[in-house]
């Protein structure tokens, strides 16, 4: 019995450490101290994963499993329900109610590799103690010291599974009578470590013989590879192993035929298990497990662990990382540097081997094997499995044993895992798993593959009205929106080739079928759609087919009778007409059919259709200023012809407002084109009220001097005047507006027939218009007289002087300010008015005025005090111009006495003339003493000078002295 319990304890042992824990000699419960509760920090984890181990149990000074785990772990955990045992036994196993029930899907499948009748037969006490595979080798020891060789082949089933056929090639006897409890494959060296009675042998791996010059390693317990070696040897294999002497590590350089040791490196506590990368050891001791360099002798601490609990389980599992069994059912996760850059994961408390298959960390507890995700930390698969002790990966083949078979777990592909999520509706789970997949896919497969996965995964977030996650899938996946858009009924264009993609990216054959006739749900995506493609339509997404992005957008706006329906068509876009209009149509969005005849060049179509809704002949609220709309449309439109052609009815409808489309034309196409003035004139002369706006335009805004619209709007105002005054009899405000606008244009414009208006106003009783006529004849004292004696208007005469001496010099304006004056005067003192009028008159345009002469006609009798303002401004006038006159000589004589220095300063130097000296102009010697010298000290000939006005040397404008 004890000899039984011992086999068990040692295999127990290798299966925690895939091949190489091992408890020494004495290594047993007595002398041994148990761990401390919380000795410091557990492991120096990420930022990010920190939170997730925080409160260390008090039982074992390890991590706490809920906090750890995260809230899956705090869960009730309802029982898993039990398979067939995959080892081979009968009847079925139900689980312990601890375990959790995870969404399961199926990434391995068990199949059998060696059967129990090839490797020991009937031979009951032949059990398997370790495995070992290499490309197609396997290798497999016993516990009577025999090492068996296999050839695996394998075979893809019609169904798509895998299975396994194993050849024995041959089997062979080390010579002891210990159990081969390790082995290891060195095939550039086309060797196999084997570790039996502490002694690691080196043998052929095809004949299984012992090297010729027998070496080995002796002394050891367990050992490890150095998968990054550090050696830069290609000929050699670095190994580690924990010694039979105490706390003690060794480093070996194995070569084909020797071994030779380069390290020895002692530890704090006796190791129970070694995985190696490079420098450093991951090593677990017997309570925690730490990372030693054993280049420079540094350790570092990771986190507690209690080996007489359970045996500790150290894997390599890539570059400077490594997978350790931590307290409370957690696969920690560690780095050379001591950090966790991946949250742990939680399996069994009762594990007893581990292996990772990327994405995937495989877990061998007693009952079951387990499969967890690297990527979400969930548990994603069970698999029942009795009495397995053996759990390792090789290459990414991982291998299960019991002590009488040899089994492999056969990975599903993964895009076919990733598919069964989505056909799940799991399409976190599935986008995780893609992710994942990128370091074992080639790039541009991968990129295909997760492109489609997105896709797909969008179309389920659809169906199930999760929109925003939807578009942003769409969006990173760069969906064809047409996938998207054929699910609606009738949106592509009749015209559109598309065919959905192949094989399909969902199931639903249109929006009828996702939504079961909702109408609220097929609401909703319509208005998703509305927005996505709005948001697409001026993207990269759209290129190749904007026409069907947007006369799908066209035809949900309609039909939605949305407000964004107008903005579409106003700006860029690419509806095809045939499909475009006949929805639009159908939808009685007739304004909006015209604007999109307007964007495809058929301004007579759409006028004629606004027409009709103008006049009631169909019906579109759209907008109720449509006939406004019209006019402003007509007054942009370069199509003249279209413009006359709906001349009369805007008139028609409206003169004041229908004239606008020949008045507010741009002014920049009124210089290019062709409308005449006089054509339209002659198209106005049914409408009054359009025919005085069109000239009011021509003679005001755009000031064309030309007599004949000036005289013809003069007539029309005086005309409007006279039948004002015939209908009314009096002067109401609008006879006043009407005559305010006559007497305005008669006042500012001078191309009209003055003569021909006299006639017309004589005897009309309009005598302001007839002084203004008067003045423009130059009959100034006339139109005075007028409004001095005919009218009494003493501010209109004052007016009068100001408006008629406009634009003239000064003199003008006092003659006619001196005329006012003196026909206000010649009344005598006995006209009350006028005299008020001429005290008025000289008090407020003093400066009008001549003083000396003004006092020469004043009469004697008027005190200086009634005319105090006058003469103070006529003081203040001729005082201040006789101070500027000052100023302006002074000024004058300041410049002529600088002149004069200038010139005095010149005519002080002397000027030496020879027969020597040239003229620099034409060069030629002076024959007399007659020069013209410039500021620059150039001379030349007088006639020279005459002819040019430059100095020889400078550009700048010479002066002669």
């Amino acid at each position: 019995m004890e000899l039984q319990a011992g086999k068990t304890r040692r295999r127990s042992l290798r299966a925690s450490s895939g091949r190489r824990n091992l408890i020494p000699p004495g290594g047993g419960d007595r002398g041994r101290r148990r761990p401390r509760t919380c000795p410091r920090a557990l492991l120096a984890l990420g930022p990010d994963r920190r939170a997730l181990m925080r409160s260390p149990p008090a039982a074992h000074g390890g991590l706490s499993t809920a906090a750890a785990a995260g809230p899956a772990a705090q869960e009730p955990r309802p029982e898993r329900a039990a398979g067939p045992q995959a080892a081979g036994g009968a009847g079925r196993l139900r689980c312990a109610d601890h375990l959790v029930d995870m969404m399961n899907i199926k990434a391995f499948t068990l199949v059998s590799a060696v059967e129990r009748e090839l490797l020991t037969g009937d031979k009951e006490h032949i059990s398997i103690e370790c495995v070992e595979c290499c490309g197609r080798n396997l290798y497999v020891g016993t516990n009577d010291c025999f090492i068996y060789h296999f050839l695996l082949e394998e075979k893809v089933m019609p169904t798509g599974t895998a299975s396994f056929i194993a050849t024995k090639q041959l089997h062979r006897h080390l010579g002891f009578k210990k159990p081969v409890t390790e082995l290891c494959a060195a095939s550039a060296l086309n060797r196999l470590l084997v570790l039996c009675d502490n002694s690691i042998t080196l043998v052929d791996m095809l004949n299984l013989e012992p090297v010729p010059s027998g070496a080995r390693i002796k002394g050891a317990m367990t050992f490890a590879v150095n998968e990054n070696p550090v050696s830069g040897d290609p000929f050699c294999v670095e190994v580690c192993i924990i010694s039979v002497k105490r706390r003690t590590v060794q480093m070996f350089l194995v070569y084909e035929d020797r071994v030779q040791i380069v390290k020895e490196v002692s530890t704090p506590e006796q190791p129970l298990a070694v995985a190696v990368d490079g420098y450093f050891l991951c090593l677990a001791l017997t309570t925690q497990y730490i990372i030693l360099n054993y280049s420079t002798g540094l350790s570092q601490d990771l986190f507690p662990y209690c080996s007489e609990e359970k045996p500790p389980i150290v894997k390599r599992i890539g570059r400077q990382e490594f997978l350790l069994a931590g307290p409370g059912g957690l696969g920690m996760f560690a780095t050379v540097a001591g950090i966790s850059q991946r949250a742990p994961v939680h399996w069994s408390e009762n594990v007893i081997g581990a292996a990772v298959c990327f994405p995937y960390v495989i877990a061998l507890d007693d009952e079951f094997i387990t499969v967890h995700s690297m990527l979400d930390q969930q548990q994603k698969q069970t698999l029942p499995f009795k009495e397995g002790h053996i759990l390792q990966d090789f290459e990414g083949r991982v291998i299960v044993a019991t002590s009488k078979g040899v089994y492999i777990l056969v990975p599903l592909p993964l895009e076919k895992q990733i598919q069964d999520l989505l056909a799940s509706r799991r399409v976190e789970e599935a986008l995780v798993l893609a992710k994942g997949a990128r370091r074992n896919i080639p790039k541009e497969k991968f990129q295909v593959m997760y492109r489609r996965i997105l896709q797909q995964a969008g179309f389920i977030q659809f169906a199930q009205l999760q929109f925003l996650e939807a578009k942003e899938l769409f969006r990173s996946s760069q969906l064809d929106v047409r996938e998207l858009i054929s699910l609606y009924p009738f949106l592509l264009p009749t015209s559109s080739s598309f065919t959905r993609s192949h094989p399909p990216l969902h199931e639903y054959a249109d929006l009828n079928q996702l939504t079961q006739g909702d109408q609220e749900k097929m609401a909703k995506c319509k208005r998703f759609l509305m927005s996505y493609l709005n948001e697409v339509r001026s993207t990269e997404v759209a290129n190749g087919y904007k026409e069907d992005i947007d006369t799908a957008l066209l035809k949900l706006y309609a039909e939605a009778d949305h407000d964004s329906l107008l903005d579409l068509l106003v700006t860029e876009n690419f509806c095809l007409l045939t499909d475009s209009a006949a929805w639009l149509e159908k939808h009685k969005k007739y304004f909006a059919l015209g604007l999109l005849y307007h964007y495809n060049k058929q301004d007579a179509s759409a006028v004629q259709l606004w027409v009709k809704i103008v006049n009631g002949d169909i019906q579109d609220s759209t907008r109720s200023d449509l006939y406004e709309y019209i006019v402003d449309f007509l007054t942009y439109c370069l199509d003249q012809e279209l413009v006359w052609t709906h001349a009369d009815w805007l008139l028609q409808k409206s003169e004041e407002i229908g004239v606008q489309v020949f008045t507010k034309r741009p002014l920049d196409e009124q210089q290019q084109t062709s409308f005449n003035p006089d054509d339209i004139i002659s198209c106005l002369k049914k409408y009054p009220k359009a025919l005085v706006k069109y000239l009011e335009h021509l003679v005001i805004d755009r000031r064309l001097q030309k007599e004949e619209y000036h005289t013809h709007l003069a007539i029309l105002y005086l005309e409007e005047v006279l039948r004002q005054r015939a209908a009314i009899g009096s002067k109401d405000a609008e006879a006043t507006e009407m005559q305010t606008k006559l007497r305005r244009l008669l006042q500012k414009s001078d191309c009209y027939r003055v003569h021909l208006l006299k006639e017309k106003i004589q005897g009309a009783g309009l005598p302001m218009e007839s002084a203004i006529l008067h003045g423009k004849l130059g009959e100034h004292e006339k139109a005075l007289h007028i409004l001095v004696h005919e009218m009494g208007d003493f501010s209109a005469a004052e007016d009068y002087c100001l408006w008629s001496s406009e634009g003239q010099d000064t003199a003008c304006r006092q003659r006619l300010f001196h005329t006012l004056l003196a026909m206000y005067l010649r009344a005598g003192s006995s006209a009350h008015e006028l005299t008020v009028a001429a005290v008025d008159l000289l008090n407020h345009h003093a400066r009008e005025f001549d003083a000396t002469q003004v006092l020469q006609l004043l009469p004697d009798t008027w005190s200086v005090q009634l005319l105090c303002p006058f003469l103070t401004g006529a003081m203040r006038d001729s005082i201040h111009a006789r101070r500027t006159t000052q100023v302006a000589l002074g000024l004058a004589k300041s410049e002529n006495l600088i002149y004069m220095y200038d010139k005095m300063k010149l005519k002080g130097n002397a000027v030496r003339l020879s027969e020597k000296k040239l003229c620099q102009l034409c060069q030629n010697p002076f024959g007399e003493p007659v020069f013209v010298r410039y500021p620059n000290g150039g001379l030349v000939h007088t006639h020279c000078a005459a002819s040019r006005h430059t100095t020889p040397s400078s550009p700048s404008p010479g002066t002669r002295t």
